[in-house]
């Protein structure tokens, strides 16, 4: 079976919204290319993406300004 007889689902790259075939031959799947691959994991790195905290339980984490540790 080839590329061309398959149903393809497509998705659209995370960093440049290029179409990108959902199969095993896309390499960099969800990413049209290794270049934007490694742009979104620049932003990562440079903390542009977080994943947010959730306090839906009431604990919000202690932050620097409110530790009273001394070293």
């Amino acid at each position: 079976m080839t590329l061309a007889d398959r149903t393809l689902k497509t998705v659209a790259c995370p960093n440049c919204g290029k179409l990108v075939p959902w199969v095993p031959e896309s390499t960099w799947r969800p990413f049209c290319s290794e270049r934007c691959r490694l742009i979104d994991l620049g932003e990562w790195f440079d903390e542009g993406h977080r994943i947010p905290e959730s306090t839906e339980d009431g604990y919000t984490p202690p932050t620097p300004k409110d530790d009273n540790r001394s070293y």
